[in-house]
């Protein structure tokens, strides 16, 4: 169930692989299985952080197992890393959603 949405300014070639990738690191940063890891990608978007060079803004929400002062460091390389944004014009927005707030297969995962 954690969910990771990237908008960025950069055109992303193969965005497939980069969606793939991010699943297994968000899965792996969060210890819970990539099957249940969605992701979405808004690249070659019209955004401004200063300048007009790239950026990107990445949500990432889970019913818990969110660490952001772990998970920021190997997110914003891995951006850099794959699209060349310095990660000084990356924002990563965390959010632990209740289990109650999220529904997977017709059923919240809590009360």
């Amino acid at each position: 169930m954690p969910y990771i949405n990237v908008s960025t300014s950069a055109k992303i070639e193969d965005k497939k692989k980069l969606l793939e990738e991010i699943s297994i690191l968000v899965s792996s940063l969060t210890n819970k299985s990539k099957r249940f890891v969605m992701a979405k990608l808004n690249d070659n978007l019209d955004m401004y952080f200063d300048d007009d060079s790239p950026c990107c803004f990445l949500e990432i929400k889970s019913i818990g197992s969110l660490k952001p002062s772990e998970m920021a460091k190997p997110i914003s390389n891995f951006v850099y890393e794959k699209t060349g944004i310095p990660i000084d014009k990356i924002y990563i927005s965390f959010a632990d959603v209740p289990a109650s707030l999220w529904a997977w297969n017709g059923r919240t995962f809590g009360q």
